[in-house]
């Protein structure tokens, strides 16, 4: 089962932790670019953990915390979360607008073109 969606700022207090691997709340705030209070973030981190994308222990009198979630997972859901609100939840239009306005190399457009084709092949 897929954890439920983050807001903007739980996905920034989670892309933290998933380039720290274990943060305290202290270090969680000291690595947000305009960081909110210490409740906040402690706050923020309380509801990733009710949602099931990260866990804490104890050590002393501090709370570590670490990610649940695979960064993969965590991405995946947001990008549902990204075709569904701007996108109306069509994924070809948001493949669309990728194509459309990156700079992808000619080997970026081949190995799309591969994953294509793989879905096609396994049915999906």
């Amino acid at each position: 089962m897929t954890p439920p969606a983050l807001s903007r700022r739980e996905r920034q207090v989670l892309d933290v932790l998933h380039r720290l691997g274990r943060a305290t709340a202290a270090d969680v705030r000291a690595a947000l670019a305009d960081p909110p209070s210490d409740s906040a973030v402690r706050t923020h981190l309380r509801i990733l953990e009710e949602k099931g994308h990260i866990q804490h222990e104890q050590d002393g009198p501090r709370y570590v915390y670490s990610p649940v979630v695979e960064r993969e997972q965590a991405g995946q859901g947001a990008l549902r979360h990204l075709v569904r609100t701007f996108y109306e939840g069509a994924p070809v239009r948001a493949a669309a607008a990728l194509l459309r306005d990156s700079e992808l190399t000619d080997d970026d457009l081949d190995r799309l073109s591969a994953l294509i084709d793989q879905a096609r092949d396994s049915g999906r």
